[in-house]
């Protein structure tokens, strides 16, 4: 495996680049200040909202280019580069279908907050750990924010007690299980891929010059745009088919890992 030519690192964040406990390891950033001196471009690509996301990287944040909201905004240097916004007719859609679904959590997520109705402690405390920035609301077909994307929580599993009810809004909109407990509902080019193909095709930057890292469903198009596509050991059966290569766990450093073999 020749990288001699990668001018692009990408990678997602909980489960990826993130460990369990949602950190970024010391070694990391170590391995950052190398691709900042050889130029090649890191991007940071999550379903997290833009606050969060450079909260966990705040030391480098304008140095990085950050694809945020599974692809629905994209933000370097502070400058706003990409918004795919969810339209408010089918935002009411999505919240009607939600009506009828039991212990769900649906998130609200727009550029500078989240919105949730949410009155239970424990999710609030929960989605602290993905959400800098959050809003209680009383209704949130009310809230006049532009929204990104709807994002769905639920405590035990997601593919089966949210995806059943939300698949055949597909037609219309991006569904998309983005993790054990989340599901994001968003426009249809609101997706990590075809954020990551505009972004290099602002920066020159051509598929066989990127390399991928992710773990969940919310990847697989991001993975189709780099000639080296990885799948973390602890990655989605999905993801494991459709990437290229195959690293250790984020728990072991499988980003670092591939990054150590990039620069060497």
């Amino acid at each position: 495996m020749d990288l001699s030519k990668v001018r692009m690192v990408v990678s997602d964040m909980d489960g990826t680049l993130l460990n369990s406990n949602h950190e970024v390891s010391t070694r990391f950033f170590e391995l950052f200040e190398i691709l900042k001196e050889r130029n090649i471009l890191f991007t940071a690509a999550s379903g997290r909202q833009y606050h969060s996301i450079v909260d966990k990287l705040h030391t480098i944040k304008n140095d990085i280019l950050v694809i945020a909201e599974n692809g629905a905004y994209v933000v370097h240097r502070e400058e706003e580069l990409l918004s795919t916004p969810l339209p408010k007719d089918e935002r009411a859609k999505v919240l009607n279908t939600l009506k009828n679904v039991s212990n769900v959590h649906p998130v609200l997520c727009g550029k500078k907050s989240a919105y949730l109705t949410d009155q239970s402690e424990d999710f609030v405390d929960l989605l602290k750990q993905y959400y800098s920035e959050f809003t209680i609301v009383e209704d949130l077909n009310q809230v006049e924010a532009e929204i990104l994307k709807v994002a769905i929580y639920h405590f035990e599993n997601s593919e089966k007690f949210i995806y059943p009810h939300v698949k055949d809004l597909e037609s219309d909109l991006k569904v998309k299980v983005s993790g054990a407990n989340w599901v994001d509902i968003s426009s249809p080019n609101a997706n990590k891929g075809f954020a990551l193909e505009k972004m290099q095709q602002r920066f020159g930057i051509s598929p066989e010059e990127t390399m991928v890292f992710g773990d969940y469903n919310n990847d697989l198009e991001m993975l189709g745009k780099a000639k080296y596509s990885f799948a973390m050991e602890n990655a989605h059966e999905n993801v494991l088919k459709v990437a290229k290569y195959k690293t250790e766990s984020n728990d072991n450093y499988g980003v670092e890992r591939i990054l150590e073999k990039l620069l060497v």
